[in-house]
Parts: structure tokens; C-alpha cells; sequence
């Protein structure tokens, strides 16, 4: 089940540099980064509309969860995501589709690290360690050698 389950982040990880190539190819038209971005999350958020609609039946948004949740969970996802999409959008043109995937990699990797070690947002902790710690650093070596070369 593993091994599926690391064969679909496989696959959901291909589509990046795809949905950024792409992105980058509507911002030439929109001659606008953030209108590219806002086309992309426009037909996202239909798509999921539309999912929602037929998949989850059940679900109903009850106002007291405003209340007793952090604010943070129901706008950090969406603004952060506009920052990713549109940083990918402005970086792909100059470090072309490669090196601008590595090096977004590279920042999620320091985050995740962080996020494992700190338990923040309430996820398990996961120490930081001279194995993970020597992973991220080839990773960085990685992304010199993709500039250099």
C-alpha cells in the first residue's frame, strides 16, 4: 500500500511542472501573472464546486466553525497557494521548468522538515536528524548543479 500510495505523490508531483509550463503559457496571453493565477484558480475552484456537489452530499457549513477554529486554517491554504502559483508563474520564464521546480522542492523540504520537527499545526513530530539534515543539503547540491549546468 506504500508503495502506491508514494506512486501517486509520484504522479501528483509530475503535474507541477506541467501546471506551471502551462500557467507560464496563459500569463504570455494575459500579459498578467496574476490574472493567469486567478484563471487557474477560477476553473480549480469549478471543478471543485462540481465535485463537491456530487460527492459530498452530506456536508453542510455550520457558521460555529468560524468561531471555534483558528481564522488561519480557512485563508492561509488559498493565499499561500496564490503566492506558490504565482512565484512559479514569474520564476519558470527565467530558471526555466527545471531549476524552478527544484528549488520550490528545496523550500518545501526546509518547511516540511521545520513542520516534522516542531509538530507544528498539529502534526506528529518527526526530529530533525543528520540523515534528513544530509538529504536536504544534496538537495540544495542538486540545485547548484542544475544552475551550474
Amino acid at each position: 500500500m506504500t508503495l502506491l500510495l508514494m506512486l501517486a505523490g509520484l504522479m501528483a508531483g509530475m503535474t507541477i511542472p506541467v501546471q506551471t509550463a502551462v500557467n507560464s503559457r496563459l500569463r504570455d496571453y494575459t500579459k498578467s501573472p496574476f490574472i493567469a493565477s486567478w484563471v487557474s484558480f477560477l476553473i480549480g475552484s469549478t471543478i471543485l464546486i462540481a465535485l463537491a456537489l456530487i460527492f459530498e452530499h452530506g456536508w453542510t457549513f455550520d457558521v460555529h466553525m468560524l468561531v471555534v477554529n483558528p481564522w488561519w486554517i480557512w485563508f492561509g491554504g488559498g493565499a499561500l497557494g496564490v503566492f506558490f502559483l504565482t512565484s512559479n508563474i514569474l520564476l519558470m520564464p527565467r530558471l526555466g521548468s527545471a531549476l524552478t521546480v527544484v528549488i520550490t522542492l528545496c523550500g518545501q523540504m526546509v518547511m516540511a522538515l521545520l513542520i516534522d520537527h516542531f509538530g507544528w499545526f498539529n502534526v506528529p513530530i518527526h526530529e530533525l536528524n543528520l540523515p534528513r539534515v544530509i538529504g536536504i543539503a544534496m538537495m540544495f547540491f542538486g540545485v547548484i548543479l542544475m544552475q551550474r549546468y
